[in-house]
């Protein structure tokens, strides 16, 4: 059911401590359910104002504010394995899913949690136990959580904490994971991506303001070839 939520600020409130987690109390990701008729602008438009909040939150209670690393649109119909997406060792991504044909199935890994009960750090399980192979993927069993409130009819926002600290250093993240399950080179399964991190206090980031609100209006989406 969508969140009965009524603006950006009480959003960012309910999934703050959830997302930008520095110990194992949290899960280290939130998904936001907008109903099957929300929109595409207003999904991207509402990525933006939560970026402005979760910055608003990160001044109030860590004395650092955020910029964007990437925005982006695009086609993804491909099954991954357990990653983290590339960027700073601290960062957060939010994925705005638009409402698909293309069935899929979201999971969240807690590694960090993993490699601190075996004693090493994100890095090092990432080194020594690469969750692409079947070795790594074992490890993490249990500790994957799969996303069952995932809706590919309804417009969603899923925030997860990409990041690769170790515990005591800062954020600590956690894997993502998407099985395709019907792909379909005549069907787009659209997600409105953008990563952000901390930058230097007065720093604005590198992508401007018209930047920001090209992502919210364009109708253009990366498709990638198949097959």
């Amino acid at each position: 059911m969508p969140e009965k939520i009524q603006s950006p600020s009480e959003i960012a409130e309910s999934v703050y401590s959830r997302v930008f987690r520095t110990d194992f109390s949290q899960p280290g990701f939130a998904l936001i359910n907008l109903g099957p008729d929300c929109g595409s602008e207003t999904q991207r438009q509402l990525m933006i104002d939560l970026k402005n909040e979760f910055d608003r939150l990160e001044r109030r209670y860590r004395g650092r504010q955020l910029g964007y690393q990437s925005l982006t649109r695009f086609d993804q119909q491909v099954t991954t394995k357990p990653h983290r997406d590339g960027g700073p060792d601290e960062s957060i991504l939010m994925l705005g899913y638009e409402p698909s044909l293309i069935e899929s199935r979201l999971e969240m890994s807690d590694y960090s949690k993993c490699a601190y009960d075996l004693s090493m750090t994100p890095t090092e399980f990432l080194d020594q136990f690469n969750p692409m192979f079947p070795d790594g993927q074992n490890r993490l069993a249990a500790y994957t959580t799969p996303i069952d409130d995932f809706d590919n009819t309804s417009f969603q926002i899923m925030l997860i904490n990409n990041s690769m600290k170790q515990f005591g250093d800062g954020l600590v993240g956690v894997l993502h994971t998407a099985t395709i399950i019907n792909p379909n080179p005549d069907l787009r399964r659209i997600i409105n991506s953008t990563m952000i991190a901390s930058v230097p206090q007065g720093h604005g980031g590198s992508i401007s303001v018209d930047e920001q609100n090209d992502f919210v209006t364009t109708a253009v989406v990366r498709r990638p070839v198949y097959g």
